[in-house]
């Protein structure tokens, strides 16, 4: 490690706010607002996932609600943006992938996932929200501080939920069981609670 702000696990650096952070989404209170932010940017995209959605589109769409659907066939899901891949909005808020549960905006992908039409649960972007992974030389972990997720400060803090713990699958799916263990004994060792 050579940055006191920093874990490094194997090959990965880890700002120690990841560790730090405790979180937990409250989607009755935020009303699934990382899948609606007014943006001109979509969910980050790994080129695979684009192929992998491209292969499961018709069952995803029978999810999302007509206006979605329609905007997928005319525009597309997906665009590149400053040599990025993004998923594409509608009307610059929702994502084209959103559809709306009692108000509460979720993802169509990850509803085909859990109900068994489809083998991929969504984006790995989403999956790791609010951690972004950056490029320097190597992963580099990150959270993404957004007002829309002081729900889920709060409901963390309440529920003495850390942000690596409430990650935990989408961190095991990006990098293995092995490495996110090798996570935890790392943090359990530098946050010991007395």
């Amino acid at each position: 490690m050579f940055d006191t702000n920093i874990l490094q696990v194997k090959d990965v650096l880890i700002r120690n706010e990841i560790a730090e952070i405790k979180f937990a989404c409250d989607l009755k209170k935020c009303k699934g607002a990382c899948c609606t932010i007014e943006s001109e940017f979509g969910a980050p995209l790994l080129k695979e996932e684009v192929e992998k959605i491209k292969s499961v589109l018709n069952d995803v769409k029978n999810y999302l609600p007509k206006k979605h659907q329609e905007e997928i066939d005319e525009f597309g899901f997906y665009e590149l943006k400053h040599d990025e891949l993004l998923t594409k909005s509608v009307d610059n808020k929702a994502c084209v992938f959103v559809y709306y549960d009692n108000g509460i905006a979720k993802c169509g992908i990850e509803r085909a996932f859990l109900d068994g039409k489809i083998k991929f649960r969504k984006p790995i972007s989403c999956h790791l929200f609010p951690i972004r992974v950056s490029k320097f030389g190597g992963d580099v972990l990150r959270f993404e501080k957004f007002s829309e997720c002081s729900y889920a400060l709060e409901n963390g803090a309440k529920n003495n939920i850390k942000l690596i713990d409430f990650c935990k699958d989408a961190l095991e799916r990006l990098y293995g069981k092995k490495w996110y263990s090798l996570l935890k004994e790392i943090v359990g060792k530098l946050y010991v609670i007395p």
